[in-house]
């Protein structure tokens, strides 16, 4: 099993970038999937979520600038990042629960937004 993102970059403040992130593997099926960022000198942080109905919960500070979106049949989600600001500037984490594995987490994206 492995997830496996895209999408990080550097972008000036007020820009967008789209993050993706694909599972493959031996899988069954999908439940929860989510992104989540740690800047440098803090913990990680949930970002934002989405179930295999396509509910979302975002963080209070990306509320109104991020949207979370899945497709369920290439098992990819994305996240949609506008209005960039500094304080976005993370490495992004994909996290995927998988039924009958369990969670996973991706790699990492880095974002970098300047001022």
């Amino acid at each position: 099993v492995q997830l496996v993102e895209s999408g990080g970059g550097l972008v000036q403040a007020g820009g967008s970038l789209r993050l993706s992130c694909a599972a493959s593997g031996n899988i069954f099926n999908v439940n929860d999937m989510g992104w989540y960022r740690q800047a440098p000198g803090k913990q990680r942080e949930l970002v934002a979520t989405i179930t295999r109905g396509g509910s979302t919960n975002y963080v209070d500070s990306v509320k109104a600038r991020f949207t979370i979106s899945r497709d369920n049949a290439k098992n990819t989600v994305y996240l949609q990042m506008n209005s960039l600001k500094p304080e976005d500037t993370a490495v992004y984490y994909c996290n995927a629960d998988f039924v009958m594995i369990g969670p996973y987490w991706g790699q990492g994206t880095q974002v970098i937004v300047s001022s």
